[in-house]
């Protein structure tokens, strides 16, 4: 997910009730008759659930809309409403699988954005994170819930209709006959089906219904889709943008070639991307990437934005956290990534580049100072969309990586996504599978930099030992934050001018003295602390 443009009502973190936790979904087949005109729609919902616990009572998220008749196992079934929930009961206590399908209308207000564009064309576009899918899709609506979906959406024939998956049909809907037998007065109809045949989690289903026009991109990745193929993609833009196409876009083949090729092979059967008109810049919805309206009229979206939603496609989506506390495993991870792609793509300088802006913002903002990157505690999920769960995250990534090394830190990733894959994970998780691989504890690591507000605030000093040839390096830690413990890198120039580059081991400690393993004939030149820009910290020199 990409920037925030608008924060509209703050959604509090809703957990998993009993109920709720003894069922699963596993998969959703969806059916929607979208308007010509206004936002009432209609919908009927078949759902695969998986008992898991003892329970006799399905319940499940739904807003706003009013649920007309409910089927078990294909006989009517008794059911209850309230604001927030529809209550089924199932009977039973055993684990089983029912099928349970819910026929609803009403006006949509939320997570399905109905609107006009500039020229006044009607337009749909799913808009769910974190838990807005509520308002048009009864579901469990929780990000450890995940399940496969199938789109079949009924809309006027002048809107295209793109969806999480695979197509599978796109057919025009024969015009009923008017009341006096002739025919042609009517709105055509098309009958369009998308199928998502991995789990994904309901945030991520998604449909767009507008006027777009389709620009191929290609294949990409190939050998390296999931089916050991090619990996399609394509973007959806309006048709007055259609000329100003492909943009950065044409970097998007590369992207998911790097990631595919560094992570594991593209998780979802194509990738599209598309202009739409919904809160965030970007919205990584599996397979099928919604960007905002405004990038694409204004010189077009950017490269990193692309790449950003493009690594969410394997952290985020095909893995996902398990609870709303551990986002950063997914807005981390791809803060993280996109600038790993700027390093591959533009070098080591404009890497290093990003990587010390990001550190400069992340100094400044009181939301790092104040709040963990693990916030069990924040009950507005909106409030999680922070410097904490993107910068800090992909700064923690970073500074893994430095730690570990770059076979450790790849070989583990790789080991996290193949154990998670179309699951979910916690941050724990991710600490096991690289430890396993750098054959070291990293509990400490994590507790610092995850679960406890801040960085590291530096004040350096040091002298030139004669008689021992070294320097003497003493290292305070302000009193702001608890002390850090890391490695640090540090440049020595020597009197002839000569760079040595050097790494210590500072300790979780107010002050540390440290003799730098190097001998000199005489005292340097200089000491440049942090040159590669792999720590989070401020620095003070004494």
């Amino acid at each position: 997910m990409r920037q925030i443009l608008a924060l509209a009502a703050v959604l509090a973190v809703a957990p998993l009730g009993a109920q709720q936790a003894a069922f699963h979904v596993s998969n959703y087949d969806l059916t929607l008759d979208l308007p010509e005109t206004g936002k009432t729609i209609e919908g009927r919902a078949e759902l695969t659930v998986v008992r898991t616990a003892r329970a006799d009572t399905l319940v499940l998220d739904l807003l706003d809309l009013a649920v007309k008749r409910v089927w078990l196992v294909g006989k009517p079934a008794g059911f209850t409403q309230d604001d927030a929930h529809v209550r089924v009961f199932v009977g039973g206590v055993r684990a089983d699988t029912l099928r349970v399908a819910l026929e609803y209308a009403g006006a949509v207000t939320d997570g399905l954005i109905v609107g006009t564009d500039g020229a006044g064309r009607w337009m749909a576009f799913g808009d769910n994170w974190p838990n807005r899918a509520r308002h048009w899709i009864p579901s469990i609506d929780h990000p450890r819930d995940k399940a496969t979906v199938t789109w079949s959406v009924r809309a006027p024939s002048d809107r295209k209709v793109v969806a999480n998956g695979t197509l599978l049909e796109e057919t025009t809907i024969p015009l009923a006959p008017d009341p006096d037998g002739s025919f042609g007065r009517g709105v055509q109809r098309t009958l369009t089906r998308w199928r998502e045949s991995h789990p994904i989690p309901v945030y991520l289903m998604t449909i767009a219904a507008a006027p777009l026009v389709r620009y191929d991109l290609g294949k990409s990745a190939c050998g390296f889709a999931r089916d050991g193929g090619c990996v399609s993609q394509m973007v959806y833009v309006a048709p007055e943008q259609r000329p100003s196409m492909p943009g950065d876009f044409r970097y998007a083949g590369d992207i998911v070639d790097f990631f595919s090729h560094l992570v594991a092979p593209f998780p979802y059967e194509k990738l599209a991307h598309l202009q739409s008109s919904t809160r965030f810049g970007g919205m990584e919805n599996a397979s099928a990437i919604f960007y905002a309206d405004g990038g694409f009229r204004k010189g077009g979206t950017n490269a990193s934005t692309i790449a950003h939603e493009t690594a969410h496609q394997w952290f985020g989506d095909a893995v996902t956290e398990r609870e709303w506390s551990h986002l950063w495993l997914s807005e981390g991870f791809a803060t993280y990534f996109e600038e790993l792609w700027t390093r591959h793509a533009f070098g080591d300088s404009a890497f290093q580049r990003e990587m010390a802006g990001t550190r400069v913002e992340l100094l400044r903002d009181p939301v790092v100072a104040a709040r963990p990157v693990i916030d069990s505690t924040q009950t507005e999920l909106m409030q999680l969309l922070d410097a904490n769960s993107y910068q800090k995250g992909g700064w923690t990534l970073h500074m893994l990586r430095s730690l570990v090394g770059d076979s450790a830190f790849f070989r583990g990733i790789r080991d996290y996504y193949a154990a998670h894959l179309d699951g979910n994970a916690s941050t724990d998780d991710l600490m096991a599978a690289v430890e396993g691989r750098a054959g070291m504890k990293l509990g400490w690591f994590f507790d610092q930099w995850l679960r406890r507000p801040g960085y590291a605030s530096l004040t350096t000093n040091w002298k030139y030992d004669a008689a021992s040839h070294r320097v003497v390096l003493e290292v305070e830690q302000g009193p702001r934050f608890a002390a850090y413990r890391f490695p640090l890198l540090i440049d020595v120039t020597d009197a002839s001018g000569v760079v040595h580059r050097v790494r210590v081991e500072i300790g979780a400690e107010r002050s540390t003295r440290v003799t730098i393993p190097l001998a000199l004939a005489a005292a340097p030149r200089s000491l440049a602390f942090d040159p590669a820009v792999e720590l989070l910290a401020e620095f003070h020199l004494r």
